[in-house]
């Protein structure tokens, strides 16, 4: 049995912890793994992980200063083979170091890097590097961002693998939107879903909802983000007359229940993204959406066949294409079809979860990067 350990420190559920929980779910009833978390002691992400059922250990990571995590982690690493997989790579010094600690050659550290990084080039990043078996990519834009002029450094220790998304059920009751938001039949729901913040292009969104006519949409803005960040949306939502347009349901469970409920989704992000879970989740539920062209989206979102490719931050093209999706039904639901399709044919979950597991083996069958007495 191969003992995995998936490490994640931040304070708030973001795309790496539902990354981790839908990866630690199908790994917990395979009999050929041992799947446990480790994590801080914040109750909003601790709630989440313990719906699984699964051991949880809370240590302070608190990143390369931290003496006394990788003490305490490196005592579940002394005996059998083990997969420390991590999140980011101010965890990865925690992982690193307690491998060392824990003097056990069959121990293998991956990273999986949930966004899109040059590598730092300073002694204590450079060292880091050296000692990661295996830096786990989503798509092949992220790939290529981080290795730049360093292949010869890395690439060989590289690989693509991309996410995907599954249909995690955690029992609470989702409410009919247009029942409870109360909106007219005639109306398109659209849904912008993920963390509210500046990176993401909110902004852009709601800036050009004010070109569109409001008789036609209503807006459903599932998230969290920072207070004052959040005030800024409200300020401009209230300052824009969109109070009865654009509704801020905050955080919730059974993602997909909502989306399936949406006409179309927004996912504007003028920041570079690795890939895109949230569009996924649109492709999965079977609904056309309007994204991003900047970073890994058109590796799979193919405009005007399974969605539709907008450049950051340009609200004419944005308001141009949400009114397409508005006024044509066929074309959004033709979208849609054609996105649940191209996901279950080539973005699908028991994909994925095969070729991680798969990964996980072959490290443990290779020599590790460096030796425990370095």
């Amino acid at each position: 049995m191969i003992n995995v350990f998936h490490i994640v420190s931040n304070k708030h559920w973001t795309g790496a912890e539902q990354y981790t929980y839908d990866l630690v779910d199908r790994l917990r009833n395979d009999p050929d793994f041992y799947a446990e978390v480790v994590c801080r002691k914040h109750p909003n992400v601790l709630k989440q992980y313990r719906r699984l059922e699964i051991p949880i250990s809370i240590l302070p990571l608190k990143g390369v200063t931290d003496i006394d995590s990788p003490v305490r982690f490196a005592r579940l690493l002394r005996k059998g083979e083990n997969i420390i997989h991590v999140h980011s790579f101010k965890d990865a010094f925690m992982a690193v170091m307690a491998r060392r600690i824990s003097e056990n050659r069959n121990t293998r550290v991956i990273v999986s890097v949930h966004g899109v990084y040059k590598p730092k080039k300073n002694y204590m990043y450079t060292k880091l590097y050296k000692s990661i078996d295996c830096f786990v990519f989503s798509s092949e834009m992220a790939r290529e961002a981080f290795l730049g002029k360093a292949k010869k450094q890395y690439a060989d220790r590289t690989v693509v693998l991309r996410d995907s998304v599954c249909d995690s059920q955690i029992g609470t009751v989702v409410p009919d939107l247009r029942r409870e938001l109360d909106i007219d039949p005639n109306q398109s729901l659209i849904m912008y879903h993920g963390k509210l913040a500046p990176e993401k292009g909110l902004e852009t969104l709601l800036g050009a909802l004010t070109h569109v006519d409001k008789a036609k949409y209503h807006l459903a803005i599932i998230g969290e983000g920072q207070p004052k960040y959040k005030a800024k949306i409200k300020g401009f939502i209230v300052a824009a007359g969109m109070v009865n347009n654009v509704t801020l349901l905050g955080f919730r469970d059974n993602i997909l229940e909502y989306l399936r409920q949406a006409d179309f989704g927004i996912l504007p992000s003028i920041q570079p993204e690795a890939l895109g879970i949230s569009n996924l989740e649109y492709m999965m539920a079977g609904k056309a959406h309007i994204c991003s062209n900047n970073g890994a989206q058109p590796e799979y979102v193919h405009d005007g066949i399974n969605g539709l490719l907008i450049p950051p931050g340009d609200e004419q093209a944005l308001t141009t294409a949400i009114n397409l999706l508005i006024n044509d039904k066929a074309t959004r639901s033709r979208m849609g079809t054609q996105a649940q399709k191209d996901f279950k044919d080539h973005l699908d979950y028991p994909t994925f979860y095969q070729k991680m597991t798969d990964l996980y083996r072959h490290l443990l069958d290779t020599e590790p990067v460096i030796t425990i007495e370095e």
